[in-house]
């Protein structure tokens, strides 16, 4: 009999499957993505010490009035740019890039491009 895995169930295996192939060190943090249909989320994470380093997000109180009136890759640039920005400040140069279950595509790979402009390798 054929069973249809729900699409929970697929998008947390995939996303169990991309992050057993990101090296977790402590000079190269993870830099997590996260997209819903309106929003899209980032943040540094040291896996090691389970600590969140920085965050960004089109919710931001300080990003909000620059996104007004962007599209959604746009304003994923510039999440992009702020979180790059942000970890540079905490001397973060080097992430590991975890796009979760999401494709490197659109949004994902916008944000991506950006941070890599802004100054973080991965």
């Amino acid at each position: 009999m054929i069973t249809r895995v729900g699409s929970r169930k697929g998008r947390l295996r995939r996303q169990r499957r991309v992050r057993a192939r990101i090296p977790v060190t402590v000079e190269r943090p993870r830099l997590s993505v996260h997209r819903s249909a309106e929003h899209i989320y980032a943040q540094v994470i040291n896996d090691l010490e389970h600590r969140t380093i920085v965050t960004a997000s089109t919710l931001d109180a300080d990003l909000r009035p620059l996104l007004a009136g962007l599209k959604k890759v746009q304003r994923a640039e510039k999440v992009g740019e702020t979180v790059a920005r942000r970890a540079l400040e905490q001397g973060v140069t080097k992430v590991a890039f975890d796009r979760g279950s999401f494709g490197y595509h659109g949004r994902v790979q916008a944000l991506a491009d950006a941070a890599r402009k802004a100054g973080l390798s991965f």
